[in-house]
Formats: structure tokens, sequence, C-alpha cells
């Protein structure tokens, strides 16, 4: 018999869980929200003995009061189930959150007549700062759109690519910002720039000319080869550990010469090794596709 997989989706209020679990409803999973955590064993037990449901995802946060010290506990005898379990912590930055409960005009659960939004934003990540730590993937949501953190997540758990971890490679324009869902950032602003070339200034890196002009550069060959051994190395760790997916990001000036051609390039490469790999480009209208 196949065991269950579990999905437990956490993180502070207005970071996106909702988008989460409805993502993964999306691709099959058996969904249930803010599920007093008291009741899971015997809601996984029914998973265990009904065929249908190998695959479920639950929201656990502050609105259950026992949440945070239950928890730890809780993951632990659900491991010794046979149950495989991931646990996605929800992040944005305090400004962002504020902007959104202003935005939609909900209440923040632990909000009150003497508790602001702002200090039960406060309130709420000190209460979460331990869950946080013991979650399987942290995802920062503060410049993603509803879109981007459903495709991210699933990415990562489609039935096709539940065995081996989602790796995303990104590009983008440090004159945007630096993209908040990076776990490794690549800084390609020594390399050199296309845009001073009249011939390839309108172009981008996905164009041949320019692809080769960036990648088969001194510096450009250089950077490519030592970055596809680091992550040929450290992304299989990341794979054993259980990590259900992985952001690599380049950045350069603009995002659309030199960051697109890495990116591009070490896709491949990793590609070529086996990996599942997505590449974005996040600042030019064009998406490289899977593995």
């Amino acid at each position: 018999m196949n065991r269950v997989k579990l999905i437990i989706v956490t993180g502070v209020s207005g970071s996106g869980k909702s988008t989460a679990i409805k993502a993964l409803e999306d691709i099959g999973y058996f969904c249930v929200d803010n599920l007093p955590l008291s009741l899971l064993d015997g809601f996984l037990n029914l998973c265990k003995k009904h065929e249908g449901l190998r695959r479920v995802a639950v929201v656990a946060d502050v609105r259950e009061v026992t949440f945070i010290g239950a928890l730890a506990d809780t993951v632990r005898d659900i491991s010794t189930m046979g149950v495989n379990v991931d646990m996605i912590f929800l992040d944005a930055k305090n400004d962002v959150l504020l902007r959104r409960f202003s935005a939609t005009r909900r209440k923040h659960p632990l909000e009150g007549p003497e508790i602001t939004t702002a200090q039960a934003i406060l309130k709420e990540r000190e209460l979460l700062a331990p869950v946080k730590e013991a979650a399987t993937w942290v995802i920062d949501t503060s410049s993603m759109t509803v879109h981007q953190l459903k495709r991210m997540i699933q990415n990562a758990y489609r039935q096709d690519a539940e065995a081996q971890m989602k790796v995303t490679v990104l590009s983008f324009g440090y004159s945007r910002g630096v993209p908040e869902e990076a776990d490794y950032v690549f800084d390609c602003r020594f390399l050199p720039n296309p845009y001073f070339e009249d011939d390839m200034r309108n172009l981008t890196g996905l164009d041949p000319k320019v692809k080769e002009y960036v990648v088969k550069s001194e510096h450009g060959s250089v950077m490519v080869q030592k970055v596809t051994e680091v992550l040929s190395w450290v992304l299989p760790l990341h794979a054993q550990e259980g990590r259900p997916a992985v952001t690599i990001a380049f950045g350069c000036t603009g995002g659309r010469h030199r960051s697109v051609a890495i990116a591009s390039e070490v896709a491949a490469r990793l590609k070529n090794a086996g990996m599942a790999v997505t590449v974005i480009h996040r600042d030019i209208p064009i998406e490289e596709g899977g593995s």
C-alpha cells in the first residue's frame, strides 16, 4: 500500500495560505482548511484505510490556539505512522502584509480592540518563529503574484514530480529588486554587457548571438562551469533532505541579457544531468518551460 503524503500549509496571516491550499487541491490533493491538530491522527488513519486519500494537505495556523505548542509533537507522531510529511511555511514582509489586509479589508486573526493590525502581525511572527524554523520549505511571497505562488507550489507537488525535487532557475534585473523566493543568487553584472553593443541592445539573452557573446566570454564560460559544479554538488543534498523545491536566481542590471543567457545555459546543463528544471525569465515575457 502506498504511503500517505501529507502537506501541512502554515505561515503568517495574509501570506497566501489560501492560494497554496487551492493550488494543491487543483492537482488532486484532498485538502482541509484549519483542521484541529487533535483530529489529525484520526484523519490520517482514515486516509491510510482509504485508497483514494493518498495525497492530503491541511492548513494549520494561529487560528487554532493549541497549534504552536502541539506542532512539533504532532509532526513527530505522524512521521512514526508511516506518513510522508512536508511543512510549507509562507511568509511576507510586514509592510506587504499591512497592504494586503488594507486592500482586502480583512481583519488579522489576532487583531482586537486594543491590538492594531501592525501589532497583530508582529505578535503572530513572534509566535510562529519556532514553526518557521521547523518547516521543510519557507516561501517569501512578498513580491509574488497569486499566479506565481500557485505555479511554484504545483510545480513542486504535481504527482509526476513528487519523486524528484523541482529546480527553478530564474533570471532577473537588479533594477526591479532581488526575487524574495530565491534560495541562491548569482550576480552576473561583472560579465560583458550586450546592452552597449548596438546590434544586440534590443535583443535578449535567449537570442543565439547574445547568448554566445555572454556565455562564451572569458569570465562567462568560467562562471557557467563553476556555478554548475556547485549546484551539481549541493542540489542532490537538498533532495536527500526531502526538500521539494529550490530556486536559483541569476541577476544583471536590467534582467534582459546577461542573466538570461547564463540562467538558460546553467539550466540546460542541470537538465542534461537529469534534474527537473523550470526556467523563468522574470523581466522578459518568456518562460522556457519544464524539464
